[in-house]
């Protein structure tokens, strides 16, 4: 593994992402396990922030604390990325969240772009890219682009599952954006799905199986 990619090691992640394999586990269940996969690779991977101190006032007496010193952006890719975002806003309810829209082209399994939405200030800002799957890199990859056109300079990407092919296609595409994930499965099959993997991410927080 590249010094790229951090995979979380949390025992309550392990369990939580555990649920989301499993094929029997019902959409209600795999919504809030994803929402607190999310949430732990939130703090993870909002370690290195930058902060600046400040004085504050106790109600005892003043003393220095620390707070975030740029803006934050979370940005899912449409539509199993929503089911992560509310990870981050738990741990960060003053970011800003943009969205971008992503079809996968199930002949030539390479994303079509259909809608982008973001926030003003991406130069400043520290950028979370949200997709819990990370497959052939396709999608991530036109959506690092998108970030970087619309002024994004601090950029990272994070999901639940990678493929080995979508981390090299990422790093490839990409050196600059550091890789969270919870783990990194054996690869692709002939579909381009991961394996093992946990099926289809969309349909199964969205209940549209």
């Amino acid at each position: 593994m590249t010094p790229q990619v951090t995979v979380v090691e949390h025992p309550v992640l392990a369990d939580r992402l555990t649920v989301l394999r499993d094929r029997d586990t019902a959409w209600p269940s795999f919504r809030h396990a994803l929402f607190e996969c999310s949430a732990i690779l939130a703090v993870e991977a909002a370690r290195e922030l930058p902060v600046v101190e400040t004085e504050i006032q106790t109600p005892l007496e003043p003393t220095q604390g620390a707070r975030l010193s740029q803006q934050v952006v979370v940005v899912p890719v449409l539509r199993a990325g929503l089911g992560m975002v509310d990870g981050f806003l738990r741990l960060m309810p003053d970011a800003r969240v943009g969205h971008l829209g992503m079809a996968r082209d199930e002949t030539a399994h390479k994303p079509v772009d259909y809608y982008s939405r973001l926030p003003p200030g991406m130069a400043d800002s520290h950028v979370f890219l949200l997709d819990p799957m990370l497959a052939t890199g396709g999608s991530a990859v036109n959506a690092l682009q998108h970030l970087k056109d619309a002024g994004a300079r601090q950029l990272a990407l994070v999901c639940l599952v990678a493929a080995p092919e979508g981390i090299a296609a990422v790093t490839g595409a990409h050196p600059d954006v550091r890789i969270w994930t919870a783990a990194v499965d054996r690869g692709l099959d002939e579909n381009a799905y991961i394996r093992p993997g946990l099926g289809d991410a969309g349909d199964r927080v969205f209940g549209t199986l």
